[in-house]
């Protein structure tokens, strides 16, 4: 006899088989698993209430069913089960006992529920009569399972789309590092060669300046000490010549009191702290089109009481100064148009030139240095410097500052 096989009835002892249907009764009625047995044309022989109820008949209705036409017709997807590809009857036909959780069976009214079932022929002696199926409904737990696949496979794209976020991040942050170091390495070369210029004009203006000086000092005290050894006409000489060499040192002065001012307004310019950031862009906008000979169209609308602190003052200073700087280098223009704005919420500041314009991507090129330390200054004051321009047609620079956070 088959390991997986089941025995028809128990060995026949006198007085118990109404006691012992009686307690198979039960047991079929006991379990929450349907259950039920088919002979060896499919009919149903028995079925507990669970497995009657499961398939939504009456076990009257059920019983002499063939079950494989009632229940198992077909597959999930609707197309034909022949009963000969069923592991149901094969339990008997081949004495295969099976288990199966990959198909459904069909309830009464037309609908189809997954379900787990297993099958083994029922033998008497050597011979089989037929097959008893047990089965449960597993629809939650393949819900529950599908569930789980599909939020398996949500989370995993997550995964890849979060990896794929962070790469791109990190390949932007890696970029963004690159920047701030080459506009770090830039800072410092301007710097360098702003220290180059400034001491190149200390020597070449200040130093030649003060050699004459002190050459004419020391002339003027040797023609002192010799002027009692003079005759009055001679002595008369050496005044009138020492008075033309005091007027040429005052004039001297007076330029090393010039070129003084000039490098310490590149410094700091001082109407800055003397008059107001107004006054010092006024200034700076009329001083850069007069020494580059560019018409200058100047509006400024402000609220001459609106303090602002004195590094945002510096910085809004220095950002115009450099798009000044910018447009005299590079645009190659005959007139600039200035607008200068200010209510209680924001500064707005409106440069644009006639000049040669660039394309949009040449000023958001990783070298464009000047432009990214203009934007740079502008975020740490809460600012946004946008740039429209186009070959051929000029540029304009539009510098957004809001005054609220510096209140």
């Amino acid at each position: 006899m088959h390991a997986d096989a089941l025995q028809l009835s128990p060995p026949h002892v006198p007085g118990t088989d109404r006691l012992w249907q009686q307690q198979l009764g039960l047991l079929l009625e006991s379990t929450g698993e349907g259950i039920f047995g088919i002979d060896l044309d499919g009919h149903c022989m028995f079925i507990n209430r669970a497995g009657a109820q499961m398939l939504g008949y009456d076990q009257a209705q059920v019983l002499g069913r063939n079950m494989h036409t009632l229940t198992h017709h077909s597959h999930a997807d609707g197309s034909v089960y022949p009963d000969h590809d069923c592991p149901i009857f094969n339990a008997f036909r081949r004495g295969l006992p099976c288990r199966i959780d990959t198909e459904v069976f069909w309830r009464a009214d037309g609908t189809a529920f997954a379900v787990e079932y297993s099958s083994h022929p029922i033998l008497d002696g050597a011979q089989v009569r037929g097959a008893v199926i047990t089965f449960v409904d597993i629809t939650a737990r393949k819900r529950t399972a599908d569930d789980l696949h599909r939020i398996n496979g949500e989370l995993r794209r997550a995964k890849d789309e979060l990896e794929q976020r962070v790469a791109g991040r990190t390949r932007e942050l890696t970029a963004a590092l690159a920047q701030v170091r080459e506009l770090a390495a830039w800072s410092e070369k301007v710097r360098e060669d702003e220290r180059t210029r400034i001491a190149r004009e200390v020597h070449d203006e200040l130093g030649s300046l003060l050699v004459a000086l002190k050459l004419d000092v020391n002339w003027m005290d040797k023609r002192l000490g010799e002027q009692q050894k003079r005759t009055p006409e001679d002595a008369q000489v050496v005044r009138d010549r020492l008075r033309s060499k005091c007027r040429n040192m005052s004039h001297q002065i007076e330029r090393a009191v010039v070129n003084v001012g000039r490098i310490i307004t590149d410094l700091r310019p001082s109407i800055l702290d003397h008059q107001g950031l107004w006054a010092a862009l006024k200034w700076q906008a009329h001083d850069v089109a007069q020494a580059a000979e560019i018409d200058l169209d100047w509006h400024m609308q402000v609220t001459e009481d609106t303090a602002l602190p004195a590094a945002l003052a510096m910085g809004v200073f220095r950002i115009f100064q450099e798009l000044l700087s910018n447009i005299v280098r590079h645009a190659q223009a005959s007139r600039i148009l200035v607008r200068i704005t200010t209510d209680h919420a924001a500064l707005s500041i409106l440069v644009r030139d006639n000049g040669l314009g660039a394309s949009p991507e040449a000023f958001d090129a990783p070298n464009a240095y000047g432009v990214m330390g203009m934007r740079e200054r502008a975020r740490q004051h809460g600012g946004h410097l946008s740039i429209h321009s186009q070959l051929g047609e000029g540029s304009a620079f539009h510098l957004r500052i809001a005054l609220a956070r510096h209140g």
